[in-house]
């Protein structure tokens, strides 16, 4: 009976007091977020519990198991305890990247709530995010190296690799140097604020808007949620277009192939008022010249203004359809047209005769010298 109840106890009251351990630090943050609501860091907090209670538990039971005096215990006394430590540094690695997560967000949280400028705000999310996985990446490093030194004989392969460190260095740093150039590139798009998420970029032809920016690669979403993924050192070796540098606001041009007698001045005042009814358009400029002309038509561009790169392509589309609509039913002579005349005809209406093609037949009596007689001739015999 002691068999079964000894166990039973130990790994019961392991679990009980874990799962009071984390009921009672869930109700603690959850008050103190209620006292404090302006700082989102307690209830992000809370997305600790799960962690927090593997590896209460882990450690419990590590520091326990010997006590459930079990003949299965006994015999893998060590397996069983390897396998506890292994768990135990995998759910601390796991609680710290969760807790320097929610710390890292809610500055994030709060920065954002106080600034009005986006492009800070999007420089720093940035920012956030590569630092995020950075962090990520080391805890990983550290927590992957820290299981493998509780396996024995890890201690002379770590002097064996310490040794020939310099060797492999040097391999390493022939193999990856596409790699580490990427990481780099990454590092300087982070901290030199080239590229940020939500800008608005123009790369190989393609406009779209980045979505994710990563060590190695950085991701654009295309206006047709197309995705374009592009090593970072792309960024950093090729030029590029961004329409968030410097302020998200943008001019936009339409363009218009009319006729010569196109009016003008009409469509200035149909421009403005298009304009005025157009929720995209910011109101900072409009304009609408003749830029160019050639024999049968001229040119004639429209220029507005947005606040973002959205807004610009619904203010073009806009413009382009109701002033095309306008002239199709208000000014259908200045659309373009193409000009025809009638040809002109010979003096008398008589046309110049042309001699007709020889036939084949007579192409082939020439050829054999035979004689073909003329109107009024009688033919030849060919006998003198």
């Amino acid at each position: 009976m002691e068999n079964i109840l000894r166990p039973s106890a130990v790994i019961g009251g392991a679990v009980l007091l874990t799962l009071a351990l984390g009921w009672a630090v869930d109700r603690v943050l959850r008050r103190i977020d209620d006292r404090h609501p302006e700082t989102p860091l307690w209830d992000m907090l809370r997305r600790c519990r799960l962690p927090l209670q593997v590896v209460v538990l882990g450690a419990l039971l590590r520091g326990a198991y010997r006590e459930t005096r079990w003949s299965l215990v006994e015999r893998n006394e060590t397996a069983i305890g390897h396998v506890l430590s292994l768990v135990l540094i995998g759910a601390s690695a796991w609680l710290v990247t969760r807790i320097v997560s929610a710390v890292v967000e809610s500055s994030y949280t709060r920065y954002a709530s106080s600034t009005r400028d986006p492009a800070r705000v999007r420089r720093v999310r940035t920012q956030i995010t590569l630092i995020m996985r950075i962090v990520t990446a080391v805890v990983a490093v550290v927590a992957v190296a820290a299981m493998l030194l509780t396996f024995p004989g890890m201690e002379k392969f770590g002097a064996s690799m310490l040794a020939s460190a310099g060797i492999i260095g040097i391999v390493a740093g022939v193999a990856a140097q596409s790699t580490l150039g990427n990481l780099f590139a990454g590092f300087q798009i982070a901290f030199g604020d080239m590229v940020r998420i939500g800008d608005t970029v123009v790369v190989d032809g393609e406009w779209g808007v980045v979505e994710e920016v990563t060590l190695t690669f950085l991701a654009v979403r295309t206006w047709d949620e197309r995705r374009i993924t592009m090593p970072v050192s792309y960024f950093t070796s090729k030029p590029f277009e961004n329409w968030s540098r410097g302020g998200a606001q943008m001019t936009g041009t339409v363009y218009f192939q009319l006729d010569h007698s196109a009016p003008i001045p009409l469509m200035r005042e149909k421009l403005q008022e298009i304009l005025a009814g157009c929720k995209a358009w910011d109101g900072r400029d409009w304009s609408l010249a003749v830029t160019n002309t050639t024999p049968s038509t001229i040119e004639v561009r429209a220029v507005v203004t947005a606040k973002d790169a959205d807004d610009i392509w619904t203010a073009r589309c806009t413009v382009r359809e109701q002033m095309i609509a306008w002239l199709y039913e208000k000014h259908p002579y200045a659309l373009p047209r193409i000009a025809t005349a009638a040809a002109s005809l010979p003096p008398d209406g008589q046309w110049p005769r042309q001699a007709a093609p020889p036939r084949k037949e007579e192409i082939h009596s020439n050829n054999a010298g035979d004689y073909t007689p003329t109107d009024g001739e009688a033919p030849r015999t060919g006998r003198g």
